[in-house]
């Protein structure tokens, strides 16, 4: 990112983890513990540009656990054959249009593209459908509403696991580093070495503190890491770290996302998010004899629980692109002849000249994820270092880094931009729709735009299923990949317009917010350079949002979920139980899928998943909630769906927020046995903005804004909804009812 110089476990972890966490042989490699990965296994997407070295790195980095293999049957293939239809003037064509109240231009836009979204007053995707089926009004069930429920596991599940696991093994270890890195001081002391060993003591007493405020600094180190320590909890503004001497955003130590209001989650939060940002940067000596200095106090006893951390926490949200233990201790056993002591460091300096040798000779992190001054030369070298327990590579940031400022260049009128749009990401992902909404939006004036943009497309088009592999979190985006799809002859007609194209848009990107909120600890965070009566027989069988791919995909990542967490311990029966049925459901959409584009008439039992489908929704909310209620009468308000994160910053002092309000209705036209009928489904409501860097939004200030919630004052607030404007691209579909 540029910056304009004017602007301002608990101990009692499971035995099998720790069983997995332990196959080192004596050289640290790991044994028999998955598959090998020398590189981020999300980096198998070439979207960094390759830099020819003189040398060859001659170190080959150590093994990695991975705990996931998204693998599964092949796509199904189907060729769609429901017959074109269309509506007559008014709708009369269409059986219980009495059962809705629609003004003139929601009527209007459903005669004109087959579907309309309208305000809704649910807290909750369920609550629509379950409305639905007591009033005998045909459900639409919509990828949003599945593509929520995950959301609302993934979350429970990485939050339960940080707060019952990593939290203590995380404290655990920083207070083993911080004792480890005090004996190497010790030991160092007079020496070159001893600047080096003070600046660990304090970066790990920093960590400690952050979680255990009793912790005691070293009277040495205190004027090091009580600074860090106030800027941290102040979480303020851009400054240089007093530990690695580069720019660091303090803004970014906002606890936000589910670690908001839970203490424990957000001091494990704070730690996390330090370990991630700070960097030992090759370009001195000094900060590369930090790194060694780190590398040889986890081989003190401190690597099992940097591993067990490291390694579950990559099941969720990737494998860090950024220097790591895995690429600096062979670096170190190559050129001290194994793993020296921290005495004999001292005098050994060609033996540390290798070393700096081989470091360097290492690919540098894809993403910037750090302020640099504008003009700043080759930002990638500049930054390559090493990171205790980096922020994670992910497609979509490498995506929309190489989107903004500096990768693209200023435009004719001196615009920069500095901060990518969440369009960046399906339309490098192969959405021609997405493309043109962007290049009607500007985007592609910037010279650099395009020419990268058309490298990007061809990469991930080119990629193999293999390299979603990575975490959940890839998975997941492979999971929206097929909503990126032009539907064409064969498809349901209101599948056949670009209005609904867009509307599969937006369904990405309010499901591409949950994931982002769900790993905003974890993920790199992309900056530009800076600067009454009887009941009606009514035939209310609905219909499926015929995406079948996106229920398989979904089915696999679901069970992937399950099984990764319980090869090592970290879910409960009933938690697995709960996983399994979401699969299963998925399966059976899928399979009612293929048989609406097959024009084929679906089963009793198969209307009724349909009809039944918000008890469904019900019950999974319900298991996924109940520990967050204040009683035990759940309401929806207390626990919504809405929610809000940061993305991108602009270091001059803005963010890219993304944002869920409440969900919306959709009223679509469906063909069901011979017939046309509306159906009603529930979708997100999407809201991308710019905001202060110094305050990123919480949940709880963005359901206030949108008067959702009270406001500090005990009163709602409607019109800060009024304030908002959705994305251009959705009003060719959307309506408001009030």
């Amino acid at each position: 990112m540029y910056w304009n110089r004017n602007a301002v476990g608990r101990r009692r972890i499971t035995a099998a983890l720790t069983a997995g966490v332990l196959l080192l042989t004596s050289t640290g490699l790991l044994a028999g513990c998955g598959s090998k990965l020398p590189d981020s296994a999300d980096q198998k997407f070439p979207i960094s540009e390759e830099k020819p070295t003189q040398n060859a790195n001659p170190i080959q980095s150590l093994s990695r656990v991975q705990l996931l293999n998204f693998t599964g049957a092949e796509e199904a293939q189907i060729t769609p054959s429901v017959p074109t239809y269309s509506v007559s003037p008014g709708l009369t064509n269409v059986m219980n249009t009495d059962q809705f109240y629609l003004p003139d231009d929601a009527m209007n836009k459903l005669e004109e593209n087959l579907f309309v979204v309208t305000n809704s007053y649910g807290h909750e995707f369920f609550e629509l459908y379950e409305s639905n089926r007591y009033n005998l009004v045909p459900n639409f069930v919509t990828v949003d509403s599945m593509m929520h429920t995950y959301h609302l596991y993934f979350s429970l599940l990485l939050s339960r696991t940080e707060k019952n696991y990593l939290s203590d093994g995380l404290l655990d270890l920083s207070k083993g580093m911080l004792e480890s890195s005090k004996a190497q001081y010790e030991a160092l002391k007079g020496s070159e070495w001893e600047e080096a060993a003070r600046r660990n003591v304090a970066f790990f007493a920093v960590a400690a503190v952050l979680q255990d405020p009793s912790v005691q600094i070293p009277d040495y180190a205190a004027d090091l890491a009580e600074v860090e320590v106030e800027r941290v909890n102040a979480a303020a503004a851009i400054d240089t770290c007093g530990i690695s001497g580069f720019f660091m955003d303090y803004t970014q130590f906002i606890p936000r996302g589910y670690y908001e209001g839970d203490q424990v989650l957000e001091r494990y939060f704070r730690a996390m998010m330090w370990y991630g940002q700070v960097n030992f940067g090759q370009k001195e000596a000094d900060m590369s004899r930090s790194a060694l200095l780190m590398n040889l106090a986890m081989a003190d006893g401190n690597l099992p629980t940097w591993e067990m951390i490291y390694t579950v926490t990559s099941f969720f949200a990737g494998a860090s692109d950024d220097l790591s233990y895995y690429d600096y201790t062979p670096a170190i056993e190559a050129a001290y002849g194994g793993l020296p002591s921290a005495a004999d460091l001292p005098g050994s300096d060609k033996a540390f000249d290798a070393f700096t040798a081989a470091i360097a000779a290492m690919d540098p992190p894809a993403i910037n994820s750090v302020p640099v001054w504008d003009g700043t030369q080759d930002i990638q070298e500049q930054n390559k270092g090493f990171r205790f327990m980096g922020q994670r590579f992910t497609i979509d940031a490498a995506i929309m880094q190489k989107l903004v400022y500096s990768q693209v260049k200023e435009a004719p009128d001196g615009d920069k931009r500095m901060l990518p749009d969440v369009l960046d990401v399906p339309a490098a992902m192969g959405s021609d729709v997405a493309l043109e909404l962007l290049n009607q939006q500007g985007a592609t004036k910037y010279p650099g735009f395009t020419e990268n943009m058309d490298r990007l497309r061809s990469t991930i088009a080119e990629a193999p299923v293999s390299a979603w592999n990575a975490s959940l979190y890839s998975s997941w985006l492979y999971t929206l990949m097929p909503l990126l799809e032009e539907k064409g002859e064969g498809y349901p007609s209101f599948m056949t317009s670009q209005a609904w194209q867009q509307k599969s848009l937006e369904t990405f990107a309010g499901s591409f917010t949950e994931l982002k909120h769900d790993t905003v600890l974890y993920a790199k965070q992309v900056m530009a350079e800076m600067g009454g009566g009887e009941i009606e027989e009514v035939d209310d069988r609905g219909y499926v949002e015929p995406e079948p791919e996106v229920f398989r995909r979904f089915y696999l990542l679901a069970q992937q979920t399950a099984e990764g967490l319980d090869k090592y311990g970290l879910i409960s029966g009933e938690d697995e139980e709960n996983l399994s049925r979401l699969a299963q459901l998925a399966k059976q959409l899928q399979t009612i899928s293929e048989k609406e584009l097959r024009d084929e008439t679906l089963t009793d039992e198969e209307y009724e998943l349909i009809r039944t489908y918000g008890g469904n929704l019900e019950h999974f909310w319900i298991e996924a909630v109940k520990d967050k209620a204040e009683s035990d009468y759940l309401e929806t308000q207390e626990i919504p769906a809405s929610l809000v994160t940061d993305i991108a910053t602009d270091p001059n002092g803005t963010v890219l927020q993304i944002a869920n309000a409440m969900p919306q209705e959709i009223v679509v036209v469906v063909p069901v046995d011979g017939t046309l009928r509306l159906a009603s489904g529930a979708v997100y409501d999407f809201y991308q903005f710019t905001w202060p860097m110094e305050n990123r939004l919480t949940d709880t200030q963005w359901r206030q804004m949108i008067g959702e919630w009270a406001g500090p004052d005990g009163n709602y607030y409607w019109e800060g909804r009024d304030s908002l404007v959705k994305p251009a691209w959705t009003e060719s579909y959307r309506s408001e009812l009030w």
